[in-house]
């Protein structure tokens, strides 16, 4: 798409090189990386699972264990593109200039954007694996190969997540402002989203507003592919998913345009 024109802004496959270059640079502190993505869900994990878990026999019929680390699951997910696609973006769309290396190429802001965004939903799909093979080892999820159909549902997560991350980024004048993102969009899903408890034990208003948030649908579709059931009305959670993404990365890119070439 050409600066200054409207329309639907759809990626090219060279957005791959932007996904290629973070890729590489992530390998170079991949081992750091990964501790921190990881800890504080195994934490949750392991302090509420077999903490309150003792004292919580099961929820929603399945074993409280079971139920945690499908929602931290998607929780992990969620908090990884969130971060990537903030920090890390934001300090190289300002600190280091290096979108504007990027657009110096025949790249376009479309692919900037898309390959963020893939990249955000990649570190989510990893860390979220690493989560899952923790939970197999803590019995947290039965070692059934039905189980794996979970692993892009996390993908879309990140997806959904990154690209939500990167509207913020597109408007964000320094750090301090992801701050009121967390407040105010972020740690209310992390509560409120069914990753601890039922949302069915939510006051009406709240149970409604929750709906219409993204990754109370991201759990609804994890959490029984968990247990080796099928989720139910998976088109309804897939089709929130996907209009997340799409609306998010349009907004993106025209908010990216305008910062970075006008």
């Amino acid at each position: 798409m050409k600066r200054g024109s409207i329309g639907v802004a759809v990626p090219r496959p060279p957005f791959l090189a932007v996904w290629a270059r973070n890729l590489r640079v992530w390998r170079r502190f991949a081992i750091p990386s990964l501790l921190g993505n990881f800890g504080e869900p195994l934490l949750y994990l392991l302090g509420l699972g077999y903490g309150l878990g003792r004292f919580i026999s099961g929820m929603s019929e399945i074993p409280y264990l079971v139920y945690l680390a499908s929602g931290i699951l998607c929780a992990t997910a969620m908090n990884t593109a969130s971060y990537e696609g903030l920090y890390a973006a934001f300090t190289r769309m300002t600190r280091q200039d290096t979108y504007g290396a990027m657009l110096a190429t025949p790249l376009r802001v479309e692919e900037v954007v898309a390959g963020e965004v893939a990249w955000c939903a990649t570190k989510s799909l990893i860390s979220g694996t690493t989560l899952f093979v923790v939970a197999l080892f803590l019995g947290a999820v039965p070692p059934e190969p039905e189980i794996l159909a979970a692993l892009p549902v996390v993908f879309l997560i990140g997806l959904v997540f990154g690209a939500l991350a990167m509207v913020v980024t597109s408007l964000a004048p320094s750090y301090d402002f992801f701050l009121y993102y967390f407040t105010i969009f972020i740690t209310p899903m992390f509560m409120f989203s069914g990753v601890f408890y039922p949302i069915d034990t939510l006051p009406g208003w709240l149970r409604t507003g929750m709906q219409f948030l993204p990754l109370v649908h991201g759990v609804e579709l994890v959490r029984p592919m968990l247990t080796g059931a099928m989720p139910r009305e998976v088109p309804l959670h897939l089709g929130v998913l996907v209009l997340y993404l799409f609306g998010a990365y349009q907004v993106a890119v025209a908010q990216l345009r305008r910062r970075l070439l006008v």
